[in-house]
Parts: structure tokens; C-alpha cells; sequence
């Protein structure tokens, strides 16, 4: 039982650095803007309404050990229900000052709060350190696998200093008493609406659907005209090195302010490219082919070390398809500058290569639908526990072989 006048826990490693990465690849590849300037955001909720649900599924265990653990510091043991949880980073610019989670008068239920994080200071980010006003420990240095659990309320006053390069992402669940306030109701409320007939393991069952692309476009404040800025999904894929080609025709008179026409392109079927060579592999949208991205940045060692070669089919890129990428590029990463400014240059495994490994990509293709697969199923294992208990926990003993 925490009996201090500023009641906070540490837990060091809490979580592996493997499941870290996994979380980052999850918010990344789904994440839109956020709530504050310069933070992104992936909610539980998102994840569902873009046919993406499969992606909650590592973070259930997480939810209930940090249940767990605040009820058990805490003292309020079968008292709390979790309010909200939410994969956050904050980008170059971001900060917070001096406040408490529950200090506006619509988030009074607040009571606790937990934040992992899932990428370390002076590492992956520079800036952003967490410092509470008063009491111990003082300043917090984000460190991934590490977590802190605090209070809601004015014991724990604390601010974020600004980012100042890179991404810092956390993950961040809030707790209430009041059962009015459990997220958990309103997801299987969501997830009831899966069809457990639904799934045939076909490759269509598990592909995101984007959302409207005013969640994505960065800064918020142009997303109704979409004259400046750019969209994270192609600012992230800029970063890393690589580029959209769509073989739609794109007239030279679209206009830069039409929503639907954007939408349409980026839910068209897109083809990636890097540098003068073209992969002939097809995406079904912009947030697919953004998904594979990031899963093989996430698992290139592995597909260096562990699978064997496949053939990949790259061509170089024609004149005309050149410009097609440029279009694209034009319309939706405006300036790439800004892109860069507020990612950070990501340190990509294939950066110093002389030629890139398209085999290693072409295999990540095939080990991301095998990844998703194998969440999804777990998912349809688990709806009928949830539906049953109204309640979302992880279920080991059916996990599929």
C-alpha cells in the first residue's frame, strides 16, 4: 500500500524491449494526430474502426499487469476499471506543462495513471523527461521497458519538457473508480460486431481500412484545405527511404483542397518505390503498405538471419512513373523538410547499403500476413470469453499452436 504523501511507483523493465518495438510498430503503422500540437495517437478504439482490432491483442496481457500492479500499490484491489489506453508519442516541438491528469472538470474520474514507455531518452528522442513538482523521484528519464504509476490528482503534479528531435512513445493507460467510465464495455460493444464467421484467412479479412485523411494530416489546422503540410502515413514511409506509386491516372488539375479526391488516392492500390527501382508488390491503401514498412524495419534482423532468400520482383522505374511517384510525393509530403523535422531522421537498417534488400522486404510481406493471421485468430479465440465475462483479459490457454 503506497502511504507517501506523493504516492508514485517505478517499475524498471517492466516491459522487454521486443514487446516495445512491437508496440511502436503498432502506433506508428495506425496512429493519427493527436490531441495536443506535434503528438500522434492510437487508441483501442481506432484500432477497431479501422479493421485493424487484431492489434489490441498485445496489449491485453499489459492492461491487466498494470491493473494489477496499481491496484496493488495503491491499495484499491477489485475497485478500478481502466479508463483509457492509448499508444502516444510526442514529436520534435511537444511538451507539457505543470498539471495533473485529472484537473480539467470532464476528467474528474481519473484516479490513477500508468505510462510505459516504449523507446529511451537520448537514444531514440532527445528532450522530453518527465518531471513530477514535488516529492520522489523527481525527474524521470524515459528508458524503455520502464513504467511509472502515480496518482491522478494534485499529489502529483507533473510536467514533460519539449522534445526537442525525435519521436518519444509511450504507452498510456488511465484508471477510475467510477464504472460508468470503463473502456471495456464500450470496446466488446465494438468487437461484438466482428462476425466469428467472418474470418476465412484470407488476405482480405485482416487489410486496415484507412480513415478519413484529415486524421492524418499534419498540422490539423490544414486538413481542410490541404495546402500545406503532409500525411503522416507518407511523411513516416518519406523518412524511411521509401516512395508511393499509384497507376492511377493523376490529372494534373487535382485540386490540392479536394478531400475526396485525396482519400480516393491513398485508398487506391499503391506500389512502393526506392530510388530508381520499383517492387512489384501491390498494397491495398497507403496505411497497408505503411504496416509492411514498419514491420520490416521491426523484424529485418530476424529476416536477414532467419528466413531464407525469396525472389523479389523489382523493376527499374520509367520515366513515366517517375513522375507519377513525384505527384504523389507533391500532393501528399508537400515538404519533405517538415516531414523530416518532426520524425527525426529514422535510423534505418538499410540505410548504408548500397542497393536495397528487396528480397528481405518481399519476405516481410509474407511474415507480416502470417503475423496478422495469427492475431486475428487469437481474437476470434477470445471475442467469445469476452462477449460471456464483459470483460477483455488474456486467455493463454487458447492460443492457437
Amino acid at each position: 500500500m503506497a502511504d507517501c504523501k506523493h504516492p508514485r511507483l517505478i517499475l524498471r523493465n517492466f516491459l522487454s524491449l521486443q514487446l516495445c518495438k512491437e508496440l511502436e510498430f503498432i502506433h506508428k503503422s495506425c496512429c493519427t494526430v493527436g490531441y495536443r500540437p506535434n503528438v500522434f495517437s492510437t487508441t483501442l478504439f481506432h484500432l477497431i474502426a479501422t479493421n485493424c482490432a487484431h492489434l489490441i491483442m498485445p496489449l491485453i496481457p499489459i492492461r491487466e499487469r498494470l491493473k494489477e500492479k496499481v491496484e496493488e500499490y495503491f491499495g484499491c484491489e477489485y475497485e478500478l476499471f481502466v479508463e483509457f489506453t492509448g499508444l502516444i508519442s510526442w514529436c520534435k516541438g511537444s511538451s507539457i506543462g505543470w498539471h495533473s491528469d485529472n484537473n480539467r472538470p470532464y476528467l474528474k474520474q481519473r484516479d490513477f495513471a500508468a505510462v510505459c514507455y516504449l523507446n529511451s531518452y537520448n537514444v531514440d528522442f532527445k528532450g522530453g523527461v518527465f518531471h513530477f513538482q514535488d516529492g520522489e523521484p523527481t525527474d524521470i528519464l524515459p528508458m524503455a521497458g520502464d513504467a511509472i504509476l502515480y496518482t491522478a490528482d494534485d499529489q502529483n503534479i507533473h510536467c514533460v519538457d519539449e522534445v526537442t528531435d525525435g519521436e518519444r512513445v509511450t504507452l498510456t493507460l488511465w484508471f477510475s473508480r467510477d464504472a460508468s467510465h470503463d473502456e471495456e464495455s464500450k470496446l466488446i460493444s465494438l468487437l461484438s460486431q466482428i462476425s466469428l464467421d467472418d474470418f476465412d484467412n484470407k488476405r482480405d479479412s485482416f487489410l486496415p481500412i484507412p480513415s478519413p485523411i484529415n486524421m492524418y494530416w499534419f498540422p490539423p489546422d490544414e486538413a481542410s484545405k490541404f495546402s500545406l503540410g503532409f500525411d503522416i502515413r507518407c511523411g513516416r514511409l518519406h523518412v524511411l527511404g521509401f516512395e508511393l506509386y499509384s497507376s492511377q491516372e493523376i490529372s494534373c488539375g487535382l485540386p490540392s483542397d479536394s478531400s475526396s479526391n485525396l482519400l480516393e488516392l491513398l485508398k487506391e492500390p499503391l506500389q512502393l518505390a526506392q530510388v530508381d527501382e520499383l517492387s512489384a508488390n501491390k498494397f491495398a491503401n497507403v496505411t497497408h503498405a505503411l504496416q509492411v514498412v514498419l514491420f520490416y524495419c521491426w523484424k529485418f534482423l530476424d529476416l536477414k538471419t532467419e528466413l531464407k532468400a525469396v525472389s523479389a520482383k523489382v523493376a527499374p522505374t520509367s520515366e513515366t512513373q517517375r513522375a507519377h511517384i513525384n505527384q504523389l510525393k507533391c500532393l501528399f509530403v508537400k515538404d519533405p523538410r517538415e516531414a523530416e523535422t518532426l520524425f527525426g531522421y529514422e535510423t534505418t537498417v538499410n540505410e548504408k547499403q548500397y542497393k536495397f534488400d528487396w528480397a528481405s522486404f518481399s519476405a516481410a510481406v509474407s511474415e507480416w500476413e502470417a503475423y496478422t493471421c495469427r492475431l486475428h485468430k487469437e481474437l476470434l479465440l477470445s471475442l467469445p470469453h469476452w462477449r460471456t465475462h464483459q470483460s477483455i483479459f488474456f486467455c493463454p490457454h487458447e492460443k492457437p499452436e
